[in-house]
């Protein structure tokens, strides 16, 4: 299949991080100074999420994995409970469930964005539902009022993983802000990042205060505040905790990453845009906009093969390949993974939403390096897979 005139010389990312000369002497000044573990670019980075999360209270992370292993935990998540997830999302999104010793109750998409099907989640609420785990998908928002009165409704815990959705907004305020614990990732394929690292936006003080000391394997005081003290063995150990705390290094370029994020996520909406007006005839289903007063983060541009369509998934993903041209699966369901399918004797047939979505969909190339003929070069290879 493959045409001369469509091959590219040089490979398109999926995703590439966007840094620039300020997050390197930040890291140099970073190394330069010392300290390297939590300490003071930690702090200047968490007051910066503050400020554009207010009134949340900010703690970062070493993933944002570990932000939803601690929203749980905060939630009081153990040994008998049930938290209801979506299948189609990460793995990590089941994991902390299990590794808290509850289990993970996966939920169906709905229809046209795959996100968490909101009736099928309250159809699917029982006695022993302790917590609602919503995940952004692609950095579309999820109806957070509606998660929110759920929540209050039967009286569960709401922890939002907004690993893709840095930047978005619903009802005109960022997530993070509407009164639950909310993971965010700056993995480097993420829209802003730290290389590796997270956070979690934190409802109240106290929570907050209790995710510090489980960040440091539970002590009250870091090394950072104990360094240069009158009483540097002044500190204790309430409850047990994790090594879940960032590095200075990786703070140092989350500073410059975050005052450049709405910039970003203006360039990737311009670039989803645009992608709509080069595919809207193929045999694509694209992505409906979002809702009035949403803003969408757009970590991801994900299309779905048409089922009339004269390639599957698999053959249009092998064809942008050949032409030098990165996609992505986002994501296998976790209802297929060998230990979840066997453990809890799950299927497709239990989510058919997911199973189809996961079948037919494949994510492009979406980053601020991103320019209008690589735009093309995409088009162009769809094209030529999808009609021949």
């Amino acid at each position: 299949m493959n045409r001369p005139e469509l091959q590219r010389s040089t490979f398109l990312d999926l995703a590439r991080p966007e840094l620039g000369e300020e997050e390197i002497a930040e890291v140099v000044d970073t190394l330069r100074s010392g300290w390297l573990v939590g300490g003071p670019k930690v702090s200047a980075f968490e007051t910066a999420l503050e400020q554009r999360l207010a009134p949340a209270r900010v703690r970062c992370l070493s993933s944002a994995t570990a932000g939803l292993l601690l929203g749980l935990r905060l939630a009081g998540v153990g040994p008998g409970d049930e938290v209801l997830v979506p299948t189609l999302t990460f793995a990590a999104c089941a994991n902390v469930i299990e590794q808290l010793g509850a289990t993970p109750v996966f939920v169906d998409s709905e229809p046209g964005t795959g996100l968490l099907d909101l009736d099928a989640t309250e159809a699917r609420l029982g006695p022993r539902t302790k917590a609602i785990l919503p995940v952004h998908l692609g950095g579309r928002p999820v109806d957070v009022d509606r998660l929110g009165a759920l929540r209050d409704a039967h009286g569960v815990a709401v922890v939002e993983d907004a690993a893709h959705a840095m930047g978005a907004e619903w009802g005109g305020r960022p997530l993070g802000t509407h009164g639950n614990p909310t993971a965010f990732s700056f993995h480097a394929t993420k829209t802003m990042t730290t290389v590796e690292g997270g956070a979690l936006a934190i409802p109240d003080p106290a929570l907050a205060e209790r995710v510090e000391r489980l960040r440091l394997q539970g002590l009250s005081r870091s090394a950072w505040s104990r360094h240069a003290s009158a009483g540097p063995a002044d500190y204790d150990l309430e409850e047990p905790g994790f090594k879940f705390a960032m590095t200075d290094v990786a703070a140092a370029i989350g500073i410059h990453q975050l005052a450049k994020l709405d910039g970003f996520v203006a360039r990737r909406e311009e670039l989803a845009q645009r992608y709509d007006e080069l595919l809207e005839d193929l045999p694509l289903e694209l992505e409906p906009p979002a809702p009035a007063g949403a803003r969408h983060a757009r970590h991801l541009y994900a299309v779905r093969v048409a089922p009339d369509a004269r390639a599957d998934r698999d053959e249009v993903v092998a064809e942008l390949s050949d032409r030098q041209i990165g996609t992505s699966i986002h994501f296998k369901p976790i209802h297929r993974f060998r230990y979840y399918r066997e453990r809890y004797g799950l299927g497709d047939v239990d989510f058919p939403v997911a199973s189809d979505f996961a079948d037919r969909t494949i994510s492009l190339p979406l980053h601020p390096a991103v320019h209008d003929d690589d735009l093309m070069d995409v088009a162009a290879a769809l094209t030529a897979a999808l009609e021949g």
